[in-house]
């Protein structure tokens, strides 16, 4: 059935609310004439700019079906996230671009993957090649931005929203930026050890954002001035980060949201295939990388990560707890901030597609129901 309501707690306004939808969009948001007779919250769904793959699919793969992708779209709905951006990671330039033009293709024959997929990342190969700040890209892959590289991507997803995460210290980067900018697309700096000075001129040339601060640089930093650092004191940018208490320590991400405006800070799971699965090996384009009990994602006997095994749903309760703040704050850096940094709604309101979550707690706030509703249809039971 894509008509129906539902009287919840609304999860921005902490006041019970009526909302209506039928034939898949939303017709009615008011206030309730009674609280819910439970603990239940309506939700926007959360929005996950980031995703290198999840429940066993790569999307790094030359070979992707249509069928893997929707597998992995049902387990990432399973987990709160109904809209995502595919990420596509460093690697020959020809086969990233192959690889977009196939997802893109698959994207627009199955009406699933159109709902779902809000729009693209392409994180490399345009970045840092220095030892920790390239991660796991391969160096040996990376290369300059060009005009003509800017704008085949541009030509391969059409008007569709396209984030570009790339190093400003890169040979063409800043002139990159804002032809990159000039063409619709959102700029987010990244794997990089650029200087306060070229932060701050990348960000005249139009970038916007910062991919996964806290990561994409080395484990141990000089503790006088890093990337950290520069960022931390440096304004215009909007800033991801995973809270998964594995890629930015509690403390860290504590003093992270002290110090960055809260409207430019949003949430990223950067989930791989293991997402949503249990320990084992998974594939990460080229890569064959290890996952232990504890969720960390690990090339075999290196420290650095590669990924990470999140769910979007259980980011929210890490961040949440990490801060101790409460969960309905934390879910709003996972639904509304990201889609706002792109331009894109992800509203309850009359008038928008009926895309929301179900939230029932116990009454120590443990999240015990999940489910999601999809254009108004499928309340699926997580």
């Amino acid at each position: 059935m894509s008509s129906g309501e539902v009287t919840a707690w609304h999860y921005r306004t902490r006041e019970p609310v009526r909302v209506r939808w039928l034939k898949g969009v939303f017709s009615e948001v008011s206030a309730a004439p009674k609280p819910p007779a439970d603990n239940l919250w309506i939700t926007a769904p959360l929005f996950d700019l980031q995703v290198n793959g999840f429940g066993g699919v790569d999307f790094q793969q030359d070979d992707l079906t249509a069928r893997q992708l929707l597998t992995a779209t049902n387990s990432l709905r399973e987990s709160g996230c109904l809209k995502f951006f595919p990420t596509l990671i460093t690697d020959d330039w020809s086969k990233m671009t192959n690889r977009l033009r196939r997802l893109v293709a698959m994207h627009s024959e199955w009406p699933e993957l159109e709902s779902a997929i809000a729009g693209w990342h392409i994180e490399g190969p345009f970045l840092c090649t220095e030892p920790g700040f390239h991660g796991a890209h391969d160096p040996a892959r990376m290369c300059d931005p060009t005009h003509e590289k800017i704008s085949e991507l541009r030509a391969i997803v059409g008007i569709a929203p396209l984030l570009l995460t790339l190093s400003p210290e890169r040979a063409g980067a800043i002139e990159a930026i804002r032809f990159a900018a000039a063409q619709g697309i959102k700029v987010s700096l990244g794997h990089t050890n650029a200087s306060s000075a070229m932060l701050r001129e990348a960000i005249q040339a139009g970038a916007t954002g910062f991919t996964h601060l806290g990561n994409g640089c080395p484990r141990e930093l000089d503790r006088h001035d890093n990337i950290l650092w520069r960022v931390f004191e440096t304004s215009g940018l909007t800033v991801s980060m995973i809270p998964d208490k594995i890629h930015v320590s509690p403390p860290l991400f504590r003093l992270m949201h002290r110090i960055l405006p809260v409207d430019q800070t949003y949430y990223t799971s950067d989930a791989m295939a293991a997402a949503g699965r249990g320990p084992g090996r998974y594939r990460l384009g080229a890569l064959e990388l290890e996952v232990g009990p504890d969720q960390v994602v690990r090339q075999p006997g290196k420290q650095l990560f590669a990924g990470s095994a999140l769910r979007p749903i259980d980011g929210v309760f890490r961040a949440a707890e990490m801060l101790g703040c409460p969960w309905q704050d934390a879910w709003q850096r996972f639904s509304d901030t990201p889609p706002r940094f792109m331009g894109i709604k992800n509203e309850i309101q009359a008038g928008e597609r009926a895309n929301f979550c179900l939230l029932r707690l116990n009454q120590t706030g443990v999240l015990t129901d999940l489910k999601t509703c999809v254009n108004g249809a499928g309340l699926v039971l997580a």
